[in-house]
């Protein structure tokens, strides 16, 4: 069988063993670094097996490949396939989970922690004024201690709880949210709070639900309006969910304290974006790594391998 592999670059695999999916021997792989648009339907044309981590299949592409027979998606999220097309071809789509779980926890907390302690301010501060200052200690930011404080999780699934899980050992108090028209998980020890109260209430609100109709622009100006002003927001889940334009007026504005993002709507924001404007105070924005530890990224890889081998286990039966 064909293997293609669209875009091998997107997982940076230079520290990453591949042999898992490169010695599966029924597949003779033909990789590609990335492919853009025009390249795709004549990479995929004599497939039968395709992964992708960001590279779109859409029903064009995938009525161009006559013998395809598997979609192996290089990441959780599966909306650059159009399961229509596949489902009508009978083309089995799977994708990788749970793999970055404690690669995005580990970031999502980096983020809060930084913001409220003030990390940057304070480094800063250290190259600059404190050899100055007429005391031994600079205080010149507010630090925020997490301790009897309460964490929001919009969110409240694998990736929320590992998030919450953390707040608890800080001495936090955890909510989660109740989005109308979203089913989500919850967890007998959590509140699940309709979503204004629950935004009123907590000191830090951290987001790990999907990108969906139901949650596009979940945070919006409304919202951020509703939250404290001592309110940090995180957002390591996917660009969308929340307004970027109200969230830059917010910080700008002071309504809330500080926000920690580690993803835009596009992505690269090759056309710029509202929140790399420079003059944003208490932001920190980070470019989609949250997911990519090396660890991560070798479970991924091994998971995708898992996976694919089942499919050929099966067809070969």
């Amino acid at each position: 069988m064909k293997g293609v592999i669209l875009d091998r670059d997107s997982l940076h695999p230079d520290d990453l063993d591949l042999r898992p999916l490169l010695n599966i021997a029924a597949v003779d792989w033909h990789s590609y670094a990335n492919t853009s648009a025009s390249q795709t339907a004549q990479r995929i044309a004599r497939a039968d097996i395709v992964l992708t981590n960001k590279v779109l299949l859409g029903a064009a592409e995938i009525g161009a490949a006559s013998q395809l027979k598997y979609i192996g998606v290089l990441a959780t999220g599966t909306n650059v396939v159009d399961h229509r097309a596949a489902q009508q071809r009978h083309i089995t789509v799977n994708n990788c989970v749970a793999y970055g779980t404690a690669s995005v926890v580990q970031h999502t907390w980096a983020l809060i922690l930084s913001l409220s302690t003030q990390l940057q301010a304070y480094h800063r501060v250290a190259q600059e004024a404190w050899s100055q200052s007429p005391f031994f200690s600079v205080l010149d930011h507010p630090i925020s201690e997490l301790a009897g404080k309460t964490l929001g999780i919009i969110g409240y699934g694998e990736l929320g709880r590992g998030v919450a899980a953390v707040g608890r050992a800080f001495g936090m108090n955890i909510v989660s949210a109740a989005i109308p028209g979203w089913q989500s998980a919850s967890h007998r020890t959590t509140p699940r709070l309709p979503l204004a109260q629950f935004l009123a209430s907590a000191d830090v609100v951290s987001i790990h639900c999907p990108l969906s109709e139901q949650t596009h622009n979940l945070i919006d100006r409304q919202e951020l309006q509703q939250m404290k002003a001592s309110a940090l927001l995180i957002n390591c889940a996917r660009g969308g969910i929340v307004n970027e334009t109200a969230l830059a007026q917010a910080l700008r504005q002071g309504s809330i304290a500080g926000a920690g993002v580690d993803v835009l709507t596009r992505e690269p924001p090759r056309d710029g974006n509202a929140l790399l404007a420079p003059d944003i105070p208490n932001l920190i924005i980070t470019p989609h790594c949250a997911w990519g530890s090396r660890e991560a990224r070798q479970r991924l890889v091994v998971q995708a391998a898992d996976k694919l081998g089942a499919f050929i286990g099966a067809v070969q039966r």
